[in-house]
């Protein structure tokens, strides 16, 4: 297991020293944030990237995200050209040392919360969701945490006229052309794919998401069964469908796991939840169960903290502050640890 840790790149108000500094920590988790989607990401700055990482230490073999363009998710005619550009990038990340892509396929949108602020009664605040709440908003009219500059008005509703139609099925089929046209490339790089699942997991404003539990693994493994289709394990996520036993799909999904996101969600709701700290015993996951799970089934990935509080008066980018972040990743370091020496001594003793 390696211990890694977001990071937004130079704009990012945590530096790298900082990162350096959290025990365990192996390498940060970052992409080139100002290429446009689509186009390919040239070598200057991705070199850059890695010597910023190289200079305090830390590796730099996870991107966060390659984002996927909407033509190819609309399956258009124009996907072509940018599954040709995606693959591109691969062979570029791959020459720089990359050897996992995190990204996903969810239409328009990925992450929904609808409060960044949420207060703990302790004084913390933390990212959450309300699904009445969602459900009272105009999404041609869309005024929500985190996504009031990702589009215009016009370009919003542009969008969601395109995807007027999608059914799962169609979606799912493009994701697997998308798949098989970059596969190549991945070989080439030597990098794993590894999706995300759909957060939360299920359809939004009438767009269809696909990757939400086990069934739809399953799925994507028989359709693109190459061992470079794996798989972001992200706990908060997949977590907050009730339907989802997180130690058991940890278990079953361990060996194509080659990133795991690992935070802890309360449910306040049927769908209603709020992000809280990483400890098993701050929220409804069991997070030391699901550590336990992974080892015991081979995973020997990237790891990070996920979306932390802001706490001890920290003002950060909610969900990626430092210090809630950096006391979720020595939580998550004592856990594996822990499961990882019980696990060497049953192999001893076997």
């Amino acid at each position: 297991m390696k211990m890694t840790f977001r990071w937004y790149g130079e704009s990012d108000s945590i530096p790298l020293s900082y990162i350096r500094q959290i025990p365990g920590m192996t390498g940060v988790v970052t992409a080139v944030y100002d290429v446009p989607v689509g186009e390919v990401w040239d070598m200057e700055p991705i070199l850059r990237l890695k010597a910023l990482c190289e200079e305090q230490s830390l590796e730099m073999e996870v991107i966060e995200s390659v984002p996927v363009h909407e033509d190819i998710k609309l399956g258009r005619p124009t996907r072509d050209r940018y599954i040709a550009n995606y693959a591109q990038t691969l062979r570029n990340l791959g020459r720089a040392g990359v050897r996992c892509v995190c990204y996903n396929f969810m239409p328009v949108f990925d992450w929904l919360r609808t409060n960044l602020h949420t207060p703990a009664a302790d004084g913390s605040e933390s990212l959450s969701y309300c699904h009445e709440e969602l459900l009272r908003l105009d999404p041609h009219n869309l005024h929500l945490p985190g996504w009031d500059e990702s589009y215009s008005t016009e370009e919003l509703n542009a969008l969601l006229g395109a995807y007027r139609g999608m059914t799962h099925e169609r979606l799912f089929e493009n994701l697997v052309y998308f798949l098989n046209g970059i596969l190549p490339a991945c070989e080439e790089a030597g990098i794993n794919m590894a999706i995300h699942p759909d957060d939360p997991p299920w359809d939004m404003f009438g767009l269809p998401r696909i990757i939400t539990g086990a069934e739809s693994y399953r799925r994507l493994f028989e359709a693109v069964p190459s061992p470079r289709n794996g798989v972001t394990l992200c706990t908060g996520s997949l977590g907050a469908g009730r339907g989802n036993d997180m130690v058991a799909l940890a278990r079953e999904l361990a060996p194509r796991t080659y990133f795991a996101h690992l935070r802890q969600i309360r449910f306040s709701g049927e769908q209603d939840f709020c992000e809280c700290g990483h400890l098993s015993a701050a929220g409804s996951l069991d997070i030391c169960g699901i550590v336990r799970a992974l080892v015991e089934a081979g995973f020997d990935g990237y790891v990070r903290p996920d979306h932390g509080r802001n706490i001890w008066g920290e003002d950060g980018k909610p969900g990626y502050g430092l210090y809630d972040r950096a006391l979720g990743a020595c939580y998550l370091g004592g856990l594996f640890e822990m499961a990882e020496r019980e696990q060497s001594k049953r192999s001893v003793s076997q």
